[in-house]
């Protein structure tokens, strides 16, 4: 109560995150909120809230910015995560993830100011118009931006509860596994036993701002035990249980404590984990990561500058997605990619969308040729080269 009492006595615009209810602060902060009121593991962390978006017009003032600057060190001082919290994201019916901006490993009133009036922008950006206009126009969303003390981890990832319990994770922050940088290692636990063990590709990590290459051994071993695994999907299990429901939940080991940075209603089931599919000198196989199949020639596509030979129906083909390539998922058939897993952002939007996905095929940039027919299959993971 001390801290809460402090935050309303010195500050005119911030709230503290304890006291983050859905009107003010939007749905990300004003779950954490509630679950740091549970007695879960929350890194602390304020509010800017929707007033202040409302209010702003060429960005945070310098009241603002004042008043970040003497609410920093209440959360630690040093590195922080900036991220959004619109009305819009994180509800039961659509995620929005990776639609609106995060910004990690910032440090400093000035550099935090500057992510919060990205954050603001990011309500309006492309791929977050085309992601709404694909589920619905939301009528009028607005954001607020929450603040929190980076969690350096050692470990990070996703798990999504239900019957069954998923989870993958990663060396480093879990920002590599939500944006399908890396295919991560993954588990499925059914009641308090890891029954499914997959061994990922982690070949790189990401810690506060910056990527490097992972060691060869820890590439070849699992980045969890099986008993952080359980420890995990119990505290999973808590969690939907306080919310009343399944949760996609983001997490994270630092010094062998566990933090939950995120939880949110699972929008759409995961696919069944079936048995390995079966790849040929015609067909690839991955990760089936949103179900349904589709036709289409294939369009590799390597970054922005080659978004404009997409053509409606075309199945898209990469190395892996980012948030900003949203609009594309509005124009293709299917998407496949080298990289990621189920608990990626361009999984989790496919499947809001009703879009086939295959994840984590190896090759599928030089495999599968610029402009072939294949057909996709993402309930069991298999991508087909067809007969012209």
């Amino acid at each position: 109560m001390r801290q809460r009492d402090t935050y309303r006595r010195e500050s005119l615009v911030l709230i503290d995150l304890a006291d983050a209810e859905p009107a003010m602060s939007g749905g990300k902060a004003a779950v954490l909120a509630r679950l740091l009121g549970a007695g879960l593991p929350i890194p602390p962390g304020f509010v800017v809230p929707i007033a202040a978006y409302e209010q702003a017009v060429d960005g945070p003032s310098a009241e603002l910015v004042n008043e970040i600057a003497q609410a920093l060190p209440r959360i630690g001082g040093g590195y922080v995560a900036v991220r959004s919290s619109a009305t819009s994201e994180d509800t039961a019916h659509a995620t929005a993830a990776g639609q609106h901006d995060t910004f990690l490993g910032v440090r400093g009133p000035d550099q935090v100011a500057d992510a919060v009036r990205r954050c603001w922008a990011s309500l309006r950006s492309e791929r977050a118009v085309a992601y709404w206009r694909r589920q619905g126009d939301p009528g009028s969303p607005t954001i607020a931006v929450l603040v929190q003390r980076l969690v350096d981890a050692d470990v990070a990832g996703v798990m999504f509860t239900g019957d069954d319990v998923r989870l993958e994770a990663s060396w480093g922050l879990g920002e590599s596994v939500v944006s399908g940088h890396v295919t991560p290692d993954s588990w499925v636990v059914s009641g308090d036993a890891v029954t499914r063990r997959t061994l990922g590709t982690k070949t790189t990590r990401i810690d506060r701002t910056v990527a490097r290459e992972v060691e060869p051994a820890d590439r070849d071993r699992f980045c969890l035990t099986d008993d952080e695994v359980t420890r995990l999907a119990r505290l999973g299990r808590q969690i939907a249980d306080l919310l009343g429901g399944p949760q996609d939940i983001e997490w994270a080991i630092a010094d062998s404590r566990v933090w939950i940075l995120q939880a949110r209603p699972v929008t759409s089931s995961l696919p069944a984990a079936p048995a390995a599919a079966a790849g040929d000198g015609t067909a690839r196989a991955g990760t089936p990561a949103s179900p349904g199949s589709a036709t289409g020639p294939v369009r590799v596509v390597r970054g922005p500058a080659d978004f404009a030979r997409v053509r409606p129906g075309d199945v898209l083909v990469c190395r892996t997605t980012d948030p900003a390539w949203t609009p594309l998922f509005g124009v293709v058939a299917a998407v496949v990619t080298e990289t990621g897993g189920l608990l990626s952002h361009a999984a989790i939007v496919a499947r809001e969308l009703g879009l086939p996905a295959v994840l984590a095929i190896p090759d599928a940039t030089t495999a599968l040729p610029d402009g072939a027919p294949v057909e996709v299959d993402g309930s069991t993971g298999r991508v087909a080269l067809l007969d012209c």
